[in-house]
């Protein structure tokens, strides 16, 4: 395994993040070797922190890592959002800077053998998709595509293709020698 493992996993999962259209991401990333994986985490974020994107691990399982890509200054604005912050509220969670929600997120992963329902506001997903997913109980959506669509579809549709075509322009373009920082737009 090696950094560029990492690099093509952060392409083919968070582009829409890397280019700023998105708050964050979040994919699982195989490994053979943990302390190898956390070097790579660690090389990333020393090439992306200075853009405003951070690369954390969330979760370990036995050979795999919830990797969450965020862009810290987008992640703060859904955090700030006064209806987030009540939903957030309901979940436990008491202080809403980055550092302390994803601290909080982290433990109530390890709750869960999927997703706690609020994970969707880290995620940036909009807020009355978040809230139809959980009042729904992840049916009865009007469509699905990054995420279960409740509100307003036409607009989520075309975000969804927006979101697809940013990831396809950006592996042809890491594919062609681009590198991630040069793919990773400034804060």
């Amino acid at each position: 395994m090696n950094g560029k493992n990492l690099e093509n996993e952060l392409i083919g999962h968070c582009a829409p993040t890397l280019a700023g259209l998105k708050s964050a991401n979040l994919f699982r990333y195989f490994y053979t070797d943990r302390k190898t994986a956390e070097r790579e985490i660690a090389a990333v974020n020393r090439l992306l922190n200075s853009r405003g994107v951070y690369v954390e691990a969330l979760h370990y399982k036995e050979n795999s890592i919830l990797i969450y890509a965020y862009r810290a200054s987008h992640l703060q604005r859904e955090l700030s959002d006064p209806k987030a912050k009540e939903l957030l509220i309901t979940y436990g969670y008491g202080q809403f800077d980055v550092e302390s929600c994803i601290s909080h997120l982290r433990d109530r992963l390890k709750d869960f053998d999927c997703f706690p329902h609020e994970i969707g506001i880290f995620l940036g997903y909009p807020l009355e998709d978040v809230k139809g997913f959980i009042e729904n109980g992840g049916k009865n959506c009007k469509c699905c595509g990054m995420w279960k669509v409740y509100c307003d579809e036409k607009a989520k549709v075309q975000l969804f293709h927006k979101f697809q075509r940013c990831t396809d322009i950006y592996q042809q373009v890491f594919s062609e020698g681009r590198n991630l920082v040069q793919m990773t737009v400034c804060a």
